[in-house]
């Protein structure tokens, strides 16, 4: 049956395992906007969740043709895909949008490039080709992300008649930036996005510098606007609750012993700049020596595409550097750094909720939906120190230690007055972070997009 709302999206809301014995099992995916997504689309049999087949166990059932009401996966060629997401997406897209190349020696756009931006073309064409198969007449179709930014322009080719929405969740490059690209490649960019009636961004300042990119003379009828996504804030009080987060925040405890707390969670992603956040805390105990054997830094940094040397790398450069500070200032019964490399939720969650201070400093971030999630659990407030180049600073900032994260000395001072402030104020901050962090939880963020879209 044609379906008459259309997500699509590299990942999906479920994914297959295959075990020994040949049997797939099917679970659902994790995240804030899967689930939201979810929600949002439970009700509407008429949905339908286009994705990838991410690994063995989704080929699979694609091959046997497995399926859930509502989703169909695309086994597009592995090696498609591997030069598409990783090659492309990951290792291009990601870095002009996050601004994250070494210029002196980095990017080098030669044959090779130009052989995986043609599987990013087939990646996104097999995307579009499903949709225009899949959709009703006038459907509305919402494309998620970079990786998918050639959809709109190719699925208007093929079905003029429907309305097509694209909501990135990265930055965008400032124009000078995204001049890095090769012509050819900026253009074809612009033009995929632009077969959108609308283009959603989370904050205006990335909304605008699409604009500047594009041109107002290309904009033509294509609407854009920012859709700053937030949490579910019940949603993710419930399962800071759970009984396995309350055995995790057990374990904290008693290892933290009574101390104050600085918490991050994050990919050891490039833009997430975990180091600088580690050379930031040294600093602190170095310039303010009185926080020695009163401070724990909980750091989950756990692994993100390890198959990118440049990731592998600065992995263990964050597990370095947290070993080089316990060594220096660690004592009998204090270790200064407490690190996670396991993607653990309920960890996270756990030390969510003894947070007294989070600490949210990437480089560039599209969003950050941890600066929103730390505030919501927190039990007895928390201070949040925020890189002004986060997307949740225009809703957070006011509220927040503001801080350039590339500027070590600042964050540290940031930490120092984040860890002294009274307890009264930290209360009221975190209630006015909470409520900032709420006021769009993923469901109605999608549901504002859709109608936007058919309205």
């Amino acid at each position: 049956m044609p379906s008459h709302v259309l997500v699509a999206a590299n990942r999906g809301p479920l994914s297959y395992a295959l075990s020994d014995d040949g049997e797939l099992t099917a679970r659902r995916g994790g995240g804030g906007l899967v689930s939201g997504l979810s929600a949002a689309l439970a009700g509407r049999p008429e949905a339908l969740w286009v994705c990838a087949a991410l690994g063995d166990g989704d080929r699979e059932a694609v091959r046997r043709g497995v399926s859930e009401p509502g989703v169909r996966m695309l086994d597009v060629p592995e090696q498609v895909y591997a030069d598409a997401y990783n090659g492309i997406a990951n290792s291009v897209l990601w870095f002009v949008h996050h601004h994250l190349y070494d210029i002196p020696t980095e990017p080098v756009f030669d044959a090779e490039f130009r052989r995986r931006w043609q599987a990013y073309e087939a990646y996104n064409l097999a995307f579009a080709e499903a949709l225009a198969a899949e959709a009703a007449p006038g459907a509305a179709v919402l494309v998620q992300d970079y990786q998918l930014a050639l959809v709109p322009g190719l699925l208007r080719e093929r079905r003029p008649d429907l309305r097509i929405g694209h909501f990135t969740h990265t930055p965008w490059a400032d124009p000078a930036y995204f001049r890095v690209l090769p012509a050819e490649v900026r253009e074809r960019l612009l033009w995929g996005m632009l077969g959108a009636d609308r283009l959603g961004f989370h904050t205006e300042g990335w909304a605008e510098l699409f604009r500047r990119c594009a041109g107002p003379e290309r904009l033509g009828r294509t609407a854009v606007a920012a859709y700053p996504l937030g949490v579910d804030g019940e949603e993710l009080r419930r399962l800071a609750h759970r009984p396995e987060v309350d055995d995790r925040l057990a374990g904290l405890r008693a290892e933290v012993g009574g101390r104050r707390t600085v918490v991050r969670v994050d990919r050891t992603e490039l833009s997430k700049n975990i180091v600088r956040g580690l050379l930031a805390y040294r600093e602190l105990l170095v310039e303010r020596p009185e926080w020695r054997g009163r401070v724990v830094h909980l750091a989950s940094a756990y692994p993100s595409r390890q198959d990118l040397a440049v990731y592998r790398a600065y992995t263990e450069r964050v597990a370095e550097l947290a070993r080089e500070i316990n060594e220096e200032f660690g004592t009998a019964d204090w270790q200064p750094v407490l690190v996670s490399v396991q993607d653990d939720f309920a960890r996270s969650l756990a030390a969510y909720r003894m947070a007294d201070v989070a600490l949210v400093n990437p480089v560039r971030d599209g969003m950050n939906l941890v600066a929103k999630e730390i505030p919501v659990v927190s039990e007895a407030g928390c201070a949040l120190v925020l890189s002004r180049e986060a997307g949740a600073f225009p809703e957070l900032g006011e509220d927040a230690f503001a801080v350039n994260p590339y500027d070590v000395s600042e964050t540290a001072a940031a930490l120092h007055a984040a860890l002294s402030l009274p307890d009264p104020e930290r209360a009221e901050r975190t209630k006015r972070l909470a409520a900032a962090a709420t006021a769009l939880p993923p469901e109605a963020w999608f549901l504002r997009q859709l109608e936007d879209l058919l309205g």
